[in-house]
């Protein structure tokens, strides 16, 4: 097991363990406890009732936080003729066709997000085996294959995270940071914690949003009562 560093021990014995807190309290406690000089990414995360080997049980999309994630997301996108325009004048920060697919095959990744026109997916799909274990691949089901240029790019931009169920049967996404105001990064949680209960497949059995989390970058995790979330 890893040695944990003094200022990670120091913030652990703040948190009592054996409890589930509110989630204003829990936001409250990660600011106690977030010591590093940096703007730390809070995250949170979720353990579900289902199982990931059962297609019929897979989770997996995209959402807009209420309040954004703190990070500015540099956006790709692959379009053609006015889909090109509208990706430009939305504010993606790179727009193109075969010269980006070229640049990317030589190692280039400085972008978060990739969006594709349908009208792309042919070229773009045969950077599946550099973009896909980056996360990176455009996808239907996560809005980021579409001839709605601009509203994806502008969701992108407003904070849209992307959640997908892990072999664990877990969830992360990303809150804010925490410089945020308390009541945004509540908020924040209570809508991806609605999000992940309206996705709920009606294969899982028994209880779904079995336990939750936050943590911050450099501190310990502090579980947070989803009780009015079981079903």
């Amino acid at each position: 097991m890893a040695k944990r560093s003094k200022r990670y021990q120091e913030a652990s014995k703040l948190i009592d363990r054996s409890k589930a807190y509110e989630s204003d309290e829990a936001v409250a406690l990660l600011k106690e406890t977030a010591k590093a000089n940096f703007d730390e990414t809070v995250e949170a995360a979720f353990r579900l009732g289902v199982d990931p080997k059962k297609a019929d049980q897979q989770i997996r999309g995209a959402m807009v936080l209420p309040h954004g994630t703190g990070k500015t997301q540099r956006v790709l996108v692959f379009a053609k003729g006015d889909k090109a325009t509208e990706a430009e004048n939305a504010g993606a920060d790179y727009v193109g066709e075969q010269d980006l697919i070229n640049q990317i095959n030589q190692g280039w990744f400085d972008f978060d997000v990739v969006v594709a026109t349908p009208d792309m997916m042919a070229e773009v799909g045969k950077l599946g085996r550099v973009l896909g274990p980056k996360g990176l691949m455009p996808n239907p089901k996560t809005g980021t294959v579409t001839f709605e240029v601009e509203k994806a790019v502008n969701e992108i931009k407003a904070g849209k995270v992307e959640y997908r169920v892990d072999k664990s049967a877990n969830i992360h996404v990303p809150l804010g940071k925490i410089s945020f105001d308390n009541e945004k990064l509540v908020e924040n949680f209570a809508a991806i914690a609605d999000t992940l209960v309206k996705a709920k497949p009606q294969a899982s059995k028994g209880v779904y949003m079995r336990n939750a989390s936050i943590t911050s970058t450099m501190g310990p995790g502090i579980r947070v009562d989803i009780s009015g979330y079981r079903g």
